[in-house]
């Protein structure tokens, strides 16, 4: 859905900028374009955005308000007709969706490669280990650099974070641990044992959120790249469990 919001207290570029972020940390929205010409923000979202939970944004990131949100029906149907008339289109739009996460895997897993190497040799066993390693230090980054966007994120669909909101606050700290902990080898079968407890878990959120009519975005990268939550963040998950399933055993 696409909806205008009229919006008061912009004065400049840097407030639109201010807004534009606002609107992109909340969870339901996709794509956000804001004009402090017009105080206008046309937004597109999965499902209407919660009201309160934007004003208390905007209300912490300067003395902007929400005066009126209307839903942009034209921008709606001409999406819709589009959509049907142009699949390339959407091939495209899905391949920039998941463009970051897919470098992330191949910058990790190539660097993995490397540092596999042992004297001509080539080790499976440590290009998981250090694989692992730059998976959940990489992942913790994008978290921590806004991790309350983040935690707000993760709550959606976490079974754990959606009780007790702080465990979106110390996810990014065990994601970081567990990279640490692969990546000097310390205690690996105590950190692959952790790894497939938190891992797990987090995929079952993952998975009843699938089944759920109300879809939210992925927390996978924090709130720095809008991801859909589905098959490529359980897949994500459940990776990491083979993995480290596989090395325990081995």
């Amino acid at each position: 859905m696409n909806y205008i919001y009229t919006i008061t207290g912009m004065t400049c570029g840097g407030c639109a900028a201010k807004v534009k972020s606002v609107f992109l940390k909340h969870p339901e929205v996709l794509s956000a374009e804001v004009s402090h010409q017009d105080g206008k923000a046309k937004v597109q979202a999965e499902s209407n955005p919660d009201r309160k939970q934007l004003d208390k944004l905007l209300a912490e990131a300067g003395e902007y308000r929400i005066t009126a949100v209307s839903e942009d029906s034209t921008s709606t149907k001409t999406n819709q007709t589009h959509a049907s008339a142009l699949p390339e289109q959407e091939s495209a739009s899905t391949w920039e969706t998941y463009k970051p996460l897919v470098l992330i895997f191949l910058f990790v897993a190539g660097i993995a490669a490397i540092a596999s190497f042992d004297a001509q040799t080539f080790s499976w066993h440590q290009w998981m280990r250090y694989f692992m390693a730059g998976f959940f230090i990489v992942f913790a980054f994008f978290k921590f650099l806004d991790l309350k966007g983040f935690a707000r994120s993760y709550a959606m669909y976490d079974l754990l974070a959606k009780q007790w909101k702080g465990y979106g606050y110390v996810y990014p700290f065990l994601e970081l641990g567990l990279g640490v902990l692969y990546l000097t080898a310390i205690n690996l079968p105590a950190t692959h044992v952790a790894t497939i407890v938190i891992m797990g878990f987090s995929s079952i959120g993952v998975i009843r959120n699938m089944l759920s009519p109300n879809q939210v975005q992925c927390a996978c990268l924090g709130t720095v790249f809008k991801l859909p939550l589905g098959n490529v963040t359980l897949v994500e998950d459940l990776l990491m469990v083979v993995m480290a399933g596989v090395m325990l055993i081995m």
